[in-house]
């Protein structure tokens, strides 16, 4: 007890009566010592006042990595990026600009959430390794995309998905649609081509009379181009009676159109 108020002690006296070259010798002792928490603190004060100076580099740096430990992974993102941009000539731009990319990642939220944040992480990801490709992060910064996309798949799979449980079906349609565009090699586009055949199916069911040619005539177009692409499907049996229920509802229309 005695030690922790000594310790205390000793800190705010530094940080309140202490010279800049106090406050810098101990902000790194006090990061050296993984007391990221107390070396922030005088980091902060010391910035402003060693602009310029050939020290005021790694201060940036340990700054940065003070909220990265201390799980402010934002502020942490900010701080890197402001040290890579400011210190463009540093030996540590690669390093800094990793932890920019790594923080962005570690901030990523779960799947059901705004992935803002995820699109940032994959970006700066993809930025490092364009600028780095030889890099030692080079493997770990892919291999962020990598899951980072898997999130996002994941996100506009039961997006779209969603869509077709509250029964909008239109919008279910469009975004099916868009997945396919945006996510050609994932292992959902089996059941998510299935999936637009039945929305647009069921969209032309409730469409008016005037609009059901039309809407039945994609269901058709759907289901060949699903057809075209997974000619074994377990979904091939629903999908053709989806189909054959278009043709028939076609039919009938072509009809009640020809007799008005």
């Amino acid at each position: 007890m005695v030690m922790l108020f000594s310790s205390c002690s000793k800190f705010q006296r530094v940080l309140k009566k202490g010279s800049v070259d106090d406050k810098y010798n101990a902000a790194i002792s006090y990061y050296e010592r993984k007391d990221y928490y107390r070396a922030g603190l005088l980091l902060e004060e010391v910035i402003p006042l060693i602009r310029g100076q050939k020290r005021s580099e790694i201060a940036n740096l340990y700054y940065a990595y003070c909220h990265f430990y201390q799980r402010q992974r934002q502020l942490a993102a900010y701080y890197f990026k402001r040290f890579y941009t400011q210190f463009g000539a540093s030996k540590y731009v690669e390093e800094a600009m990793y932890m920019y990319a790594f923080s962005l990642y570690k901030d990523s939220p779960e799947y059901y959430l705004d992935q803002s944040n995820t699109n940032q992480a994959v970006a700066a990801s993809q930025n490092f390794l364009n600028r780095f490709p030889q890099s030692k992060y080079a493997e770990e910064c892919s291999r962020i995309i990598d899951e980072l996309r898997r999130k996002l798949e994941k996100k506009a799979y039961e997006g779209a998905k969603l869509y077709y449980k509250i029964r909008n079906y239109r919008a279910a349609v469009i975004t099916f649609g868009n997945f396919q565009k945006d996510f050609p090699d994932s292992n959902f586009n089996e059941e998510v081509a299935y999936l637009k055949v039945l929305s647009q199916y069921e969209y032309a069911e409730i469409s008016t009379v005037r609009r059901q040619k039309a809407r039945y005539g994609d269901v058709i177009k759907f289901y060949t181009d699903f057809i075209d692409a997974y000619p074994e499907s377990g979904y091939k049996r629903a999908a053709e009676r989806l189909y054959s229920s278009s043709i028939k509802r076609l039919e009938k229309l072509n009809k009640i159109f020809k007799k008005s």
